[in-house]
């Protein structure tokens, strides 16, 4: 959505590099670069002005003129700034002390309410709260239906008492959308929901009618939250239309809807600042999953390409799976052989957080390779997924048996030339190596990395700080002498020790546990 706003502003800051003092005329070209970039993004002039002259007055002050880098500062100060206007802090949802929290969703026809409904109810179901969906759409044909197939692909009950509009009957309907909310809220508190999410009606720009019917529905079921859906893509007239649903039924809260979308995304920098309502959620994909809590933060770090670790992180907590995780930790510690077995679950691990491409594009400096991640076929997991499968269970635990009669069988078996089967068993050599580098001392050329507790890393570096052993007396006597000293040194340190058992402990206490043997090896020690 923001990849042309994030690419001039990276392209204005890179010609702030390497000045030590910015004098007035390299401020002022600096905010005038900002200025046309939110400019062309689409974003309202009265927020961009108002941008662009917080910056610049900031720019000017002590805390730049005084800063030891000051092209990272005047980032520092637009990075503060984006948050600001995009809502300055994370808002949450606020649940009713008594009885059920009740979410109304208003905005225009198209803007996606009624499946950001879905997502919006599968997202509160994940957070272990007990949703209903209420169906009070009953202008737009096959509205009512649409939400009980989202509702049933989301696991949530629906409240549709009236079927609403069909194709075939394109007069308004005999049903009241008041009468069905008030409704919808009494079902939630006989059934126990202790969330209701009201689908209202939407509406075809600005109609008087149809915003008195939200404000009527709003009236009968006094809702905790009003959420204004809107259009990221819609550019300035979303300021417009905000102000008139903001006048109508006075929203709390605001979701973008689209924002996976290629548009220029200047709705989503202008509603929450000219309105000073928050944006409370982001839809970001057409899933029902593909639906996220509004970090200005965050989002302020992505449009400067900074990333958005933060959300990767929770995306990864939120799927990986711990046993999984733990098993591959031990395995690594254990120094045992990385096997393609272990390298399908990694591979299932990464499907199950999402679309490869959304994760990469939260790293910082993404924008620089955003070419190469538009041209990544998400398919090709599917593809070397299905390699693996078509594989032996021999074969995963033992790639170096793969001969080319075997290559070519599994090129058949996976519907791909033998030259992907070549190049993943390659990869994967490399990768095995690499963890067993990683797991033993350390990676080569990366200093600060030593290998894990117990597997054997830093040997290299306590070679260094081992004493160096003492050379041999070039005199014959002298040697002589010495050996015979060394003699007596082993004969009195066996001494020392007790018999009956190989390493120096009696038999009956040997415990092949306090070794640090390879899994599996305690087997032939006869215990």
């Amino acid at each position: 959505m923001f990849n042309s706003l994030s690419d001039r502003l990276t392209a204005t800051f890179k010609n702030l590099r390497g000045k030590g003092r910015l004098t007035e005329a390299d401020v002022d070209a600096t905010v005038r670069e900002i200025r046309r970039a939110l400019l062309d993004a689409d974003v309202a002039v009265p927020v961009v002005r108002e941008f662009t002259g917080r910056v610049r007055e900031r720019a000017l002050g002590a805390e730049v003129s005084g800063a030891l880098n000051p092209s990272q500062q005047i980032v520092k100060i637009v990075n503060e700034e984006l948050q600001e206007i995009l809502g300055g802090e994370t808002r949450r949802i606020r649940l009713a002390k008594n009885g059920p929290t009740i979410i109304m969703l208003a905005g225009l026809q198209g803007a996606g309410k009624t499946t950001l409904a879905g997502k919006l109810s599968k997202w509160l179901k994940s957070q272990g709260h007990s949703p209903l969906l209420v169906a009070c759409d009953l202008q737009r044909p096959n509205a009512v239906n649409q939400l009980q197939v989202v509702g049933q692909r989301a696991k949530v009950p629906v409240f549709a008492p009236h079927p609403g509009a069909t194709s075939s009957e394109l007069e308004h309907p005999a049903g009241d959308p008041v009468a069905v909310a008030r409704a919808g809220v009494e079902e939630a508190r006989q059934k126990l929901h202790d969330v209701v999410i009201v689908d209202t009606a939407g509406r075809l720009g600005v109609d008087a009618d149809m915003m008195e019917q939200a404000r009527q529905i709003r009236r009968a079921i006094v809702p905790n939250e009003v959420l204004f859906v809107i259009d990221s893509m819609i550019g300035q007239d979303a300021v417009n239309t905000a102000l008139a649903f903001d006048e109508g039924v006075n929203f709390t809260g605001i979701v973008l809807s689209k924002l996976d979308g290629d548009a220029r995304g200047g709705a989503a920098l202008s509603v929450a600042s000219v309105t000073g309502k928050p944006v409370m959620f982001a839809s970001t994909g057409e899933g029902l999953d593909d639906f996220e809590l509004f970090h200005p933060d965050r989002m302020a770090s992505r449009i400067l390409d900074m990333g958005d670790v933060l959300t990767l992180i929770e995306q990864a907590e939120k799927s990986w799976d711990k046993d999984e995780a733990a098993r591959m930790a031990k395995k690594f510690a254990d120094q045992e052989e990385f096997t393609l077995e272990d390298f399908l679950a990694q591979m299932q691990q990464i499907r199950n957080m999402g679309s490869m491409k959304k994760m990469l594009m939260m790293m910082p400096g993404a924008q620089n390779i955003r070419q190469q991640l538009e041209q990544f076929d998400e398919r090709e997991i599917d593809r070397v997924e299905a390699i693996v499968r078509s594989m032996t269970p021999h074969e995963r635990l033992a790639p170096k048996i793969i001969n080319g009669s075997r290559r070519a069988r599994i090129a058949r078996g996976s519907g791909v030339h033998v030259s992907e089967v070549n190049g993943l068993l390659e990869r994967f050599a490399q990768a095995q190596k690499m963890m067993k580098k990683m797991a033993q001392g350390g990676m080569p050329g990366m200093p600060g990395m030593p290998g894990l507790p117990g597997a054997g890393g830093g040997a290299r570096k306590n070679a260094k700080n081992a004493p160096k052993k003492k050379a041999k007396s070039g005199n014959p006597a002298k040697a002589a002498q010495e050996r015979k000293d060394a003699e007596a040194r082993r004969a009195n340190a066996s001494k020392a020790l007790p018999t009956g058992a190989a390493f120096g402990q009696q038999s009956g206490d040997f415990d092949p546990s306090q070794l640090n043997l390879p899994k599996g090896f305690d087997k032939f020690l006869g215990k």
